[in-house]
């Protein structure tokens, strides 16, 4: 069937459809500098917007990419936490846009009495 919203892809042909931060934590620590060395992000659609990836550096640690074209969006840090990784992939695709999903407002995320 797919992903319905985005998909994570490793170079060693693992994937994961709609990931939570667990699965998207579990890909990243299976990453290694010889035959799986970065992981990409993005939605499940013929020409995507945005994508994520995550690439191993040689000298340790992990080049993260984040590029949104509709938003006009690209960064490029460094990390060698991968809980922290997962963490901020997580809060960074929950804010982009995905066809046939409702559109969140601020309201969604207030506690209610």
């Amino acid at each position: 069937m797919g992903a319905r919203y985005y998909g994570a892809d490793s170079e060693n042909g693992d994937r994961i459809d709609d990931p939570s931060e667990d699965a998207l934590f579990m890909l990243i620590d299976d990453l290694n500098g010889a035959d799986n060395s970065f992981g990409v992000v993005q939605p499940d659609e013929d020409d995507p917007v945005w994508f994520a990836s995550v690439a191993v550096l040689e000298e340790g640690g992990y080049e993260i990419v984040l590029r949104d074209s509709s938003r006009r969006e690209h960064e490029v840090t460094t990390s060698t936490s991968i809980h922290d990784i997962a963490q901020d992939l997580t809060i960074w695709i929950a804010g982009r846009t995905f066809p046939g999903r409702p559109p969140r407002n601020s309201t969604d995320f207030q506690n209610t009495p």
